[in-house]
């Protein structure tokens, strides 16, 4: 019956689902994973096979999948409002949450605005920037600094933020204007000559400078100092301009505190949270701002934000959030995962040596490696070798090109982080091993 139930699924699905980053022609020649259900750290598929979670769903499920408080949670909620508007309306969730959030939020910050996601979250933070210098004196200011290598979403806006060709350039000069920096991961020094220099030359027509604090995710898990983030926000306050600091996936103690912000006691002037926000469970994302920005926005009707979604503070994702920050607290999730961050660095630092292996590296809870290879960037291969190897040891790894790496949720145990490990070592040295014997 489950063989008939699986082939059914695969078929409907490569007749209908267009996937996101996944090459369909490819896709229609490849035996997916169909995923049944899920517990924890573990995906159970239709064949009986059960796969460790490496990268918590894409980076969402940092309690793990279905905690039983969250599904609690989610069905006291369902039962006693689904949805509302808060356009001009407002719930016990809604309010709740913003008091929760401002106040583990790093300090100034003291308003929150719902979304749905982390590229609506840090689009909500490009619209304010706009809008606020337009009606606040400095309507010359339209213009962004990014990260070379920069990732921050797929709408439209955000995109244009992106330093990464695979997924930028489709849409090149067709959104808004964003010069792009030095990362801090190539050069701490130049980068921060750069971004003064730029600040400098450019102050009346910057709007914000927007970055991921201390890690590049999706340019391949790139870790710099927080030295990068303290001067940051100092020149931002030099020249008047704003710092938007995308948490979206360095959020939620992924990085070892609850912000990655706090590595450096930076407070920005946005700061845009999703993903780990309501625990995987159902897309929901904020932006907080400070009193500046809020206050910008006051006044006669024209000076109003006209900007939102049908589900922004939707009821069910605001009970998560909030049970999630009790969980965090009332549970010490990030101080039990501490040994767990400390193997996690260690693990990667024992690959110093591996040859065919380049830059190990590890903060928090996130590992990763470069493998050697003819390509670099997102559509090289060498990683997906590793992740074939590690599908059939029994882990889900999805790589970004030649990065291999692993953000577990916090909440795995020690036995499944070990064998998370032995598979994530086995993998990759059975794919050094068989490059060597092609060379």
């Amino acid at each position: 019956m489950k063989k008939e139930q699986r082939e059914k699924i695969v078929a409907l699905d490569k007749r209908y689902v267009w996937h996101p980053y996944t090459s369909m022609q490819d896709y229609q020649e490849t035996d997916p994973l169909v995923i049944e259900h899920a517990q924890g750290a573990r995906l159970f598929d239709f064949d009986g096979h059960v796969y460790l979670d490496g990268n918590s769903s894409w980076w969402v499920s940092t309690l793990g999948h279905a905690h039983p408080r969250l599904v609690a949670a989610l069905k006291r909620q369902a039962d006693e409002l689904c949805h509302v508007s808060l356009a001009g309306v407002t719930h016990r969730n809604a309010a709740e949450l913003g008091e929760a959030l401002c106040r583990i939020a790093p300090p100034g910050l003291t308003h929150v605005f719902y979304t749905d996601d982390g590229s609506t979250a840090v689009e909500m933070a490009l619209k304010a920037s706009l809008q606020y210098w337009a009606q606040n004196g400095r309507p010359a200011r339209k213009e962004f600094l990014a990260l070379e290598g920069a990732f921050h979403g797929e709408t439209l806006g955000v995109t244009s933020l992106g330093g990464i060709a695979a997924f930028h350039d489709a849409f090149e000069g067709n959104a808004i204007r964003c010069t792009h920096l030095t990362s801090p991961c190539v050069s701490l020094e130049r980068s921060l000559d750069e971004l003064e220099a730029t600040l400098r030359r450019m102050q009346d027509r910057i709007a914000a400078l927007v970055i991921e604090p201390l890690v590049q995710g999706a340019a391949g898990m790139r870790i710099y100092a927080e030295e990068y983030l303290r001067a940051a926000r100092a020149l931002c306050d030099r020249y008047d301009t704003f710092l938007i600091c995308d948490e979206v996936f360095t959020g939620y103690g992924r990085t070892g505190k609850q912000w990655a912000c706090d590595h450096a006691n930076v407070s920005p002037d946005f700061l845009c949270t999703a993903k780990g926000f309501t625990g995987g469970v159902l897309p929901m994302a904020a932006t907080l701002v400070n009193e500046r920005v809020y206050s910008g926005f006051l006044g006669a009707r024209e000076r109003t934000f006209y900007y939102g979604h049908s589900f922004c503070g939707n009821p069910l994702g605001a009970a998560l959030a909030l049970e999630v920050l009790r969980i965090f607290e009332e549970e010490a999730i990030l101080q039990n995962a501490v040994p767990k961050m400390r193997r996690i660095a260690e693990f990667f630092e024992s690959f110093q040596n591996y040859e065919g292996v380049q830059k190990p590296r590890a903060l928090g809870m996130i590992g990763a490696l470069d493998l050697d290879g003819d390509a670099t960037g997102y559509l090289a291969h060498a990683g997906w070798e590793v992740y074939a190897e590690a599908r059939r040891r029994g882990a889900y790894l999805r790589p970004l090109g030649n990065v291999v790496y692993m953000t577990p949720a916090l909440t795995i145990s020690d036995t499944e982080l070990c064998r998370l490990l032995e598979i994530f070592q086995e993998s990759v040295e059975r794919v050094l091993e068989r490059g060597r014997r092609k060379a």
